[in-house]
């Protein structure tokens, strides 16, 4: 395995980051998850404008696309796998041990790990915490990402694979590294960026190809949603079968399986669209 850390490729065991790295101590970094199929990048175009977006919401100097370009190229090559994920790391930089930032410039890391197709369906529970969809990192890819660890771990308690937010005026939002999606009467729905949920790419990427409605839904849209499915970037289109205690039969339904078609044709059509 082999890592680019700034400027080129190095042994993980040379790897190395500052513990005085601004994303280490108070988690002052961005980051984008892009799937890589047979060493291929999907959407990476897309991934590197959200990219820039969070790192300009942050403060961040903008990161060179050329050099992130290089970076996922030179790693893809010397870590061939069929199905990976490749993680794009850009942080403040070695600074101080506070919130101030320091002068010596930012760090991009650059690392891809092997993964497998997820299954067709799975379970989520809801959970009692909140996304503020008015906070300073709303819409923001950080490496803040503590709340979604505590999440995720919830959800694996409770044998599903994903836990879903509602936000702080009882709108249903996200999950802790998805998107959600509901069908109402034959139409797909799902929360606008407003509620405080990340822009994802593959949510994007979905509602083009699907038609799919940006709605306020309450969170209790789960107690009588026809269909609900989730998206993210390892996850394409994924059809729920069970929220908290209610079993979604015939999963996944016929509008779910629809939209993962869709996806499936237009993506493999088109590795940047």
């Amino acid at each position: 395995m082999r890592i680019w850390l700034d400027g080129g490729l190095r042994e993980p065991d040379s790897a190395l980051v500052s513990v005085f790295d601004h994303g280490l101590t108070v988690g002052d970094g961005v980051f984008e998850t892009v799937k890589a199929v047979d060493g291929r990048p999907f959407a990476l175009t897309r991934h590197l404008d959200r990219l820039t977006r969070s790192a300009h919401g942050l403060g961040l100097p903008e990161p060179d696309h050329d050099e992130v370009r290089r970076a996922c190229t030179a790693v893809l090559e010397a870590n061939p796998m069929p199905l990976g994920r490749l993680r794009i790391t850009y942080t403040g930089g070695h600074g101080p041990l506070g919130s101030d930032r320091g002068d010596h410039g930012p760090t991009l890391v650059v690392a891809v790990g092997a993964t497998s197709r997820r299954p067709d369906t799975t379970s989520v529970v809801t959970v009692p915490w909140t996304r503020n969809e008015r906070g300073a990192l709303t819409g923001l890819k950080t490496t803040s990402y503590a709340e979604n660890v505590v999440a995720l771990a919830r959800a694996h308690q409770h044998g599903a694979s994903e836990a879903l937010f509602g936000n702080t005026v009882g709108q249903l939002c996200e999950g802790t590294g998805s998107n959600v999606f509901v069908v109402l009467d034959g139409e797909i729905h799902t929360p606008p960026v407003a509620s405080g949920c990340l822009p994802g790419i593959t949510r994007a990427l979905t509602a083009e190809w699907t038609g799919a409605k940006e709605t306020d839904l309450p969170l209790d849209v789960l107690d009588r949603a026809d269909e609900v499915f989730l998206t993210s970037t390892l996850r394409d289109v994924q059809a729920v079968h069970r929220v908290d205690g209610r079993e979604l039969p015939g999963t996944p339904g016929p509008v779910t399986a629809k939209a993962m078609r869709i996806f499936d044709e237009h993506a493999g059509r088109d590795l940047d669209p």
